[in-house]
């Protein structure tokens, strides 16, 4: 058992993680020019420099800096294609700005407005990133253990015995619903899963059929960078298939550093 002081020294060096993170964020989205990157890549994700540097007057190396600075907040996301670099719209660190002023104080009225990316016509994959205090073990046990997933995964739980082939169920199995189900593609424990994932929990969602689910696990000093790629969306897919990951991935940070629930809109749906 960890003493007190454990607990003390745990919870402060928690608080100046978070804090340089914040901090991170803040600092990129107080310049325009970034803020007009990130618009850009709400408009259309996955753009190449090449593409972003059409629609700014400056130079190449001008917008190189500010990407790199998206980056290291965490708000952009860069992906290789080939020869091709391509930049992704991150929304998770302002999901967790959100979480940490906003939800508690404001949710039941900005609930519909709060969400970071609407319906985009022409995207067919979504990319999202976060940080975590933990090791590959754990984190890897809280995707694929479908008690710990139901904590932060709006009440459901995903069940498989997670070897290739295999199929997969969501759902909450004390209430009778199944919500959705797949195949497990490529197991590789405790640094990559992807399996496909079809939505059944209304007609709307069900007509998308199968969309692809991507995690990546890389351990960074003590703490480990997850990547979640969820493609093969078709043009204009139901933003539902998408949309819950910034709530998703914020409640498994939580539960993972803190071993507390995070209370978000999507987390009430099927947690009782």
């Amino acid at each position: 058992m960890p003493t007190k002081i454990h607990l003390d020294v745990l919870i402060c060096d928690l608080i100046v993680t978070y804090t340089a993170h914040v901090d991170a964020v803040f600092k990129a989205l107080a310049d325009p020019t970034r803020r007009s990157l990130l618009d850009e890549l709400f408009v259309r994700d996955g753009q190449t420099l090449s593409e972003l540097e059409e629609r700014f007057a400056m130079t190449r190396f001008g917008v190189m800096k500010h990407l790199k600075l998206l980056e290291e907040a965490g708000l952009v996301v860069s992906r290789r294609r080939g020869r091709q670099k391509l930049h992704f719209l991150n929304p998770v660190p302002i999901r967790l700005v959100h979480d940490r002023w906003v939800s508690k104080y404001a949710e039941p009225w900005v609930a519909g407005l709060g969400e970071i990316k609407q319906r985009l016509e022409s995207q067919m994959e979504k990319v999202f990133e976060i940080y975590i205090r933990t090791t590959p073990e754990r984190l890897w046990e809280a995707i694929t253990d479908p008690d710990i997933r139901s904590r932060y995964n709006f009440g459901a739980g995903v069940v498989s015995d997670w070897t290739v082939g295999s199929r997969l169920e969501m759902g909450v199995a004390q209430a009778g619903l199944q919500l959705g189900e797949g195949e497990v593609l490529e197991v590789d424990p405790p640094h990559r899963l992807v399996h496909t994932m079809t939505a059944l929990w209304g007609d709307d969602v069900k007509s998308e059929g199968a969309s692809r689910v991507t995690w990546e696990i890389t351990q960074v000093e003590d703490s480990c960078k997850l990547v979640v790629t969820h493609d093969e969306l078709r043009e204009g897919a139901n933003e539902q298939l998408y949309g819950g990951w910034p709530m998703i991935l914020s409640g498994l940070k939580t539960w993972l550093e803190s071993g507390e629930l995070l209370t978000t809109p999507g987390s009430l749906l099927y947690g009782g």
